[in-house]
């Protein structure tokens, strides 16, 4: 009986257990190998999580209120800490007039947060001025808001079609004016276009400083010179090019001949090479009387 048994067993195979990893077993092991998913595994998926977490909890519209009005509170009290509150206006480089027209046009109220100013905006308000050139503002410790302009220094006055206004040395508008008596130190323009060509104007009247005490003003013709008029109904002609040195011969002529003395009303200076003036009515009438005695004529 043990025999048989025995040689049963002979008969059944044993099955021997293979060391070797199976093929799912391999595949797994080389990709958690892979640096790749190593990392997608250790941070891809806790990020997931994490994400669909949060979008879980901010779908429901009542949170969602609660963490917006969380988050607009704490801005808010950190916007208006003492620190970043801003309590008063300071204006600088501008005149007193000026300077209101300024406060009324930004009409600030304080104390306000400085998180709440747009100062680019206010800036180009200030800037929108005519006599104001240029502006920066600032806000400086201790809760002040800086203003400085720089203001346009008029330099003539200009008679247009509307009336009267200040120009600076540039051509731009500074202010409206009434009374021509009010800037009595000024000079006074007019004429076509005079507002664009003042930087010349201003040489002009600079080469005039030996007879200043004389010159009442200048004239724009056509867009495209200048008049000098001076007292006693005289007007200089001067040409289209180099008006400048044109006036300084006119000026050294004068000094060497006084012919500005004479009773003379216009002197021509527009063709350089040729001056033409032009003798007033009592000049003429009193020219006609000489040529009348030297022909023979009656006194």
């Amino acid at each position: 009986m043990r025999q048989v048994a025995h040689d049963m067993a002979a008969t059944v195979p044993v099955k021997v257990h293979d060391p070797a990893p199976s093929r799912w077993s391999y595949r797994l092991h080389r990709l958690w190998l892979t640096p790749v998913y190593r990392r997608a595994l250790r941070i891809g998926v806790p990020l997931a999580i994490t994400a669909a977490s949060v979008f879980w909890y901010i779908s429901d519209a009542d949170r969602m209120a609660q963490i917006t009005d969380t988050f607009a509170e704490a801005q808010r009290a950190i916007e208006e800490r003492p620190e970043f509150m801003v309590r008063m206006m300071s204006i600088e480089g501008a005149s007193e007039e000026l300077s209101e027209a300024v406060r009324d046009e930004l009409s600030v109220r304080f104390p306000i947060s400085s998180f709440d100013m747009d100062l680019d905006a206010m800036r180009l308000k200030v800037e929108a001025f005519n006599a104001v050139a240029d502006a920066r503002l600032r806000v400086r410790p201790g809760g002040v808001l800086a203003v400085e302009i720089e203001e346009r220094v008029p330099a003539v006055i200009w008679r247009h079609g509307q009336g009267l206004g200040l120009l600076d040395a540039t051509g731009h508008m500074v202010a409206g004016t009434t009374e021509r008596g009010d800037w009595p130190d000024l000079p006074l323009v007019a004429g076509e276009d005079a507002e664009e060509a003042i930087p010349e104007a201003l040489a002009l009247l600079e080469a005039a400083g030996p007879i200043e005490e004389r010159v009442r003003g200048l004239v724009r013709m056509g867009g495209r010179r200048w008049d000098v008029v001076l007292d006693r109904n005289q007007r200089l002609l001067l040409p289209e090019e180099n008006s400048v040195a044109a006036l300084e011969r006119l000026i050294a002529l004068d000094k060497a001949r006084k012919m500005l003395e004479r009773d003379i009303t216009i002197v021509d200076f527009r063709n350089p090479r040729r001056l033409t003036v032009r003798l007033n009515t009592n000049a003429v009438r009193e020219l006609r009387r000489i040529r009348d005695i030297e022909s023979g004529g009656s006194p």
